[in-house]
């Protein structure tokens, strides 16, 4: 089997109205690398029959559901059908949609945060694992080449030992009660039954918890959290407060809103060592602060050569020369090319490498739900640390 074939891609969620669902489409074909064939693009089939005209999908394969959609590719010569199914649907159908998936012997991309609980993350982990398939986890931060840049300089030991991480989300989109106007990404998110147990949390916090384990190459080991829904009448939180203990005696600071009026998409991060700190922004990810102990700042700016000299995986991210923007849709389509060429390289017997190995994948999943379920237990318990086991 050709290493230089077009991945085939079928789409789970992304019907009409949807955004995570519509980027990650996008994103998929940024670089020429998978063609979309398939999907069961809503829970409704005439909504996907209707996106399915909207993309340009034979309806022969716009299906009414993923179950069918499952039985219909099997059918399929083998060199015919999907290599791999990306969902994009609430959070309560990711396991049973992913599991279905894997065990009829599809790669999959899945979504954050991976699983509705903690329980059945463990499940697909061990689903994965048993299977031999690859399994990406769409958390896009870890795409942006400067972030990778950081995480190059901190593994390396530039910053020294890391003494204090500092991690910031924050949103303005829930200050009012969106979901009774019935906006659709606002029900879903607020409604526990299809969402799970955290709001602001699961949503965005998940990603803020990625990004300082990705970055630091710690673990979160304690939280000491106060969740809070400002929103009358709201049922998840919508504002997150939350001190962190991480391996090796590092102290964090993460909190997460969607309440914070004025702010956009305002994640960042701060990094402390004994000798240098990084700072990253996503609203201005194409630099990467760094300060030097008794030296002032650096700026390191995205495509440049010494950027490229210093983390091979940063230079591996980035597509166009310095000073043209990149972003969003790029960070997405650095986890899809990685995710591809894994399997790629799993089609043709050969050893992924470390480079293209770096995306996110069912261990960050079970990460992400157990660090979910232990701010939970702790906010709504009486000890004043929770440990992350």
């Amino acid at each position: 089997m050709s290493s230089k074939r077009r991945l085939k891609m079928g789409l789970i969620g992304g019907g009409p109205g949807a955004f995570i669902g519509d980027v990650h489409r996008k994103a998929a074909f940024l670089d020429g690398n998978i063609e979309f064939v398939a999907g069961a693009f809503s829970s409704n089939p005439e909504r996907s029959r209707l996106a399915g005209q909207i993309y340009g999908i034979d309806p022969e394969r716009t299906y009414d559901s993923w179950e069918i959609m499952i039985e219909k590719e099997l059918q399929l010569p083998p060199e015919e059908r999907i290599d791999f199914a990306a969902i994009t649907t609430p959070n309560n159908s990711h396991f049973p949609i992913a599991a279905a998936f894997l065990d009829a012997g599809f790669h999959v991309m899945c979504e954050k945060p991976m699983t509705f609980t903690h329980a059945e993350a463990l499940q697909l982990q061990k689903i994965v694992d048993e299977s031999g398939l690859v399994f990406g986890l769409m958390h896009n931060y870890p795409g942006y080449p400067m972030v990778k840049l950081g995480r190059d300089m901190i593994s390396a030991g530039d910053l020294g030992k890391i003494r204090k991480v500092v991690v910031q989300y924050k949103q303005d989109w829930l200050a009012t009660a969106l979901e009774k106007e019935e906006q659709k990404q606002a029900v879903w998110r607020s409604d526990p039954k299809q969402s799970g147990a955290g709001g602001a949390l699961g949503d965005i916090g998940t990603h803020a918890a990625n990004l300082v384990e990705y970055m630091t190459g710690l673990e979160i080991t304690h939280v000491c959290t106060d969740l809070t829904t400002f929103v009358e009448g709201r049922i998840l939180d919508d504002d997150v407060n939350c001190m962190l203990r991480l391996e090796k005696g590092a102290k964090g600071i993460l909190h997460v809103s969607q309440i914070a009026v004025g702010e956009e998409n305002h994640l960042a991060i701060w990094i402390y060592g004994e000798k240098k700190s990084v700072h990253w922004n996503q609203e201005n990810p194409n630099y990467l602060h760094v300060g030097v102990l008794g030296q002032g700042e650096e700026v390191w700016k995205r495509g440049t050569g010494y950027v490229g000299e210093k983390s091979a995986a940063a230079a591996h991210a980035t597509r166009i020369p310095p000073g043209h923007p990149e972003g969003f849709f790029e960070a997405f389509a650095n986890h899809y090319c990685n995710f591809a060429d894994t399997i790629r390289a799993k089609l043709n017997g050969e050893q992924p490498s470390e480079l293209i190995s770096d995306f996110p994948q069912v261990h960050e999943g079970v990460r992400g739900m157990l660090f979910i379920e232990k701010v939970i237990e702790n906010s709504n318990g009486t000890e004043k640390w929770t440990k992350m086991q």
